[in-house]
C-alpha cells in the first residue's frame, strides 16, 4: 500500500500574503492560484493550499523537516524578519532554539496565528 499526503488546506485572512510569508521564509516558489487556493509546493510534492476566510482561524501546526544548511538559511531569515521564535511549542522559551532528538528545532507564527515549526531531526529518532 502507498499512502502520501498530497494537499492539505491553509486558512488565511490573506491568501496571497500569506503564502508569500511561508514561501519566502522557506526559499520556495508560490504556485500559479488553483481555483480558490494559492499552493506553495514543498520539494516533496505536498503542497499547502491557502484559501482565504473571513472568519475567525483555529491556529494549525505545521512542522517542516529540513537540512542542518537548510536550518541555517531558514533560521537567519526568521531572525533578519524580526520574528518572534520560541524553543517549544507552548511559547514558554522566546529566543531560544531547541536540540530534541540531537538536532535543532524552532517555532514561529505566520500571519493568521498557525504554529510553523522547522526541525532537523524526526522527533523519537534518538539523539
Amino acid at each position: 500500500m502507498t499512502i502520501e499526503l498530497n494537499h492539505t488546506i491553509v486558512a488565511a485572512h490573506d491568501k496571497e500574503a500569506s503564502a508569500r510569508f511561508l514561501a519566502e521564509l522557506l526559499g520556495l516558489d508560490v504556485s500559479d492560484p488553483f481555483g480558490p487556493f494559492t499552493p506553495v509546493e514543498l520539494p516533496n510534492g505536498v503542497t499547502l493550499d491557502y484559501m482565504e476566510t473571513d472568519g475567525d482561524i483555529t491556529p494549525q501546526h505545521y512542522a517542516f523537516l529540513v537540512s542542518e544548511a537548510d536550518f541555517d538559511t531558514i533560521f537567519a531569515r526568521i531572525q533578519r524578519s524580526g520574528l518572534t521564535f520560541w524553543a517549544d511549542p507552548h511559547h514558554r522559551r522566546p529566543g531560544e532554539i531547541n536540540h530534541n532528538d540531537g538536532g535543532r528545532g524552532t517555532y514561529f507564527d505566520d500571519p493568521n496565528g498557525h504554529n510553523l515549526e522547522i526541525i532537523t531531526r524526526p522527533y523519537g529518532t534518538g539523539g
